[in-house]
């Protein structure tokens, strides 16, 4: 199966802008579950400069440079990607074997150090948008994640909750809105329902990152999808040591399937933005951003 992905992002700045240097994040990773097929990156002001690199997580960046004067930057990447059906057929067996482990079992199996264990356990600390976590938020998770409890199972019962009793209300947060205020207000959109996640089970000592991409998003029966309808996603990964990282979506109360298109990964959102920039001389700034995720038909 192919996805075809557009993702356009234009900034209309209050006064002419000199240069801009901007780092963009919009390239879909290969996996051992998809395959990207194709990128394209396309910039008006044309860049003076595009230079493709990765970053300390293996996430692919591109630092672009914009010498010409502008009052709007567009920016769009275009992508197509396909999901391999045998391997994600291997993950889910995989998953299920490691479904058996309990927390208990998990917990004794990181005190093994292994190079993998090592490299996961990055991802079990606070990071620059994640507190410790709070005594409510430990208390929270744990009414789901106990001891001789498959580590699986409780991690389902608790994005099941948190689909529950948290509101998807856009707008009341942003980058600055505490995790502690997400869980008091039970309100917020999945950057906010994984970070908070994020946080409560790291608390508890379980390795977690951040997942950044897209969604496939269905129409009702007998509507149309409308272009540029979608939107960037966020999940959650959890390590098993012995099989690896397997994922979450609280805000759709779902193990991920094949409809989530994995950008990248990181300890949170800071890790992973689309796109961060300089600009010299923009005044006030916004932005409009529109996505689509289509799926190929087959031409059998």
């Amino acid at each position: 199966m192919i996805y075809t992905i557009y993702h356009s992002t234009r900034f209309f700045y209050q006064h002419e802008v000199g240069f801009s240097h901007n780092l963009i994040r919009l390239q879909p990773r290969n996996t051992s579950i998809q395959k990207v097929l194709n990128f394209d990156l396309t910039t008006k002001p044309v860049a003076a400069e595009i230079e493709p690199y990765d970053d300390f997580f293996g996430n692919h960046l591109h630092h672009l440079l914009v010498r010409e004067p502008h009052t709007v930057l567009d920016v769009v990447a275009q992508s197509r990607v396909e999901i391999n059906y045998d391997s994600l057929e291997r993950h889910h067996e995989s998953r299920s074997r490691a479904a058996s482990l309990t927390y208990a079992q998990i917990l004794e199996r990181m005190m093994f150090l292994t190079p993998e264990i090592i490299e996961a356990k990055q991802f079990s600390l606070k990071s620059p948008l994640l507190p410790i976590a709070s005594m409510e938020i430990l208390n929270y998770v744990l009414q789901s994640i106990k001891p001789e409890r498959s580590l699986y199972e409780g991690i389902v019962e608790f994005i099941e909750r948190i689909f529950t009793d948290f509101a998807f209300v856009s707008g009341f947060s942003d980058l600055s809105t505490p995790v502690e205020t997400v869980f008091s207000e039970k309100k917020g959109v999945c950057q906010d329902f994984v970070h908070f996640a994020l946080t409560a089970l790291r608390g508890i000592g379980v390795c977690a990152r951040y997942m950044s991409g897209y969604i496939e998003t269905i129409p009702p029966e007998g509507a149309e999808k409308l272009f540029g309808s979608d939107a960037s996603h966020a999940w959650f990964s959890v390590f098993f040591p012995g099989f690896g990282w397997f994922d979450f979506d609280p805000t759709n109360n779902m193990v991920p399937m094949d409809q989530h298109i994995l950008l990248g990964y990181g300890r949170d959102y800071s890790d992973i933005s689309p796109m961060q920039g300089v600009v010299s001389g923009s005044g006030s700034s916004h932005l409009e951003v529109m996505v689509d995720v289509e799926r190929e038909k087959s031409s059998s």
